[in-house]
């Protein structure tokens, strides 16, 4: 039995293949004189290359969202320690993570145990 009507095709899923074909497609460019310094004063604290590039592509972002320029931004983390620097880059990488998925550093308290806790008598 043929007909004279077009095949239609009615793939209920196509709008959702071509929405996450370009979800990760977004375009995002900075100069590489910027995209060069940053990524160089992380691999001179010791980070991966992989690493450091994450950290400055973020870091790059939040720089352009605050309208800080992103020099200045580096010679200010200049001056901070290796913890430091790791606990600004943390809070940095959670502002991009999702809530079940956030960076941890732990501060040891300063004080004498004994003192701090309650004694019942």
């Amino acid at each position: 039995m043929s007909s004279n009507l077009p095949v239609s095709s009615s793939d209920s899923t196509l709008e959702v293949k071509e929405f996450f074909d370009k979800f990760y497609q977004s375009k995002v460019s900075f100069p590489s004189d910027q995209i060069d310094a940053v990524v160089g004063f992380f691999l001179s604290k010791g980070f991966d290359v992989q690493s450091a590039r994450s950290t400055g592509i973020v870091l790059l972002n939040q720089a352009r969202v605050d309208n800080v320029n992103v020099l200045q931004l580096i010679e200010s983390l200049k001056s901070l320690t290796d913890v430091q620097l790791s606990q600004v880059v943390a809070q940095v990488l959670n502002a991009y993570r999702e809530s079940t998925s956030l960076l941890g550093y732990r501060i040891e308290q300063v004080g004498n145990e004994f003192e701090s806790r309650n004694i019942l008598v």
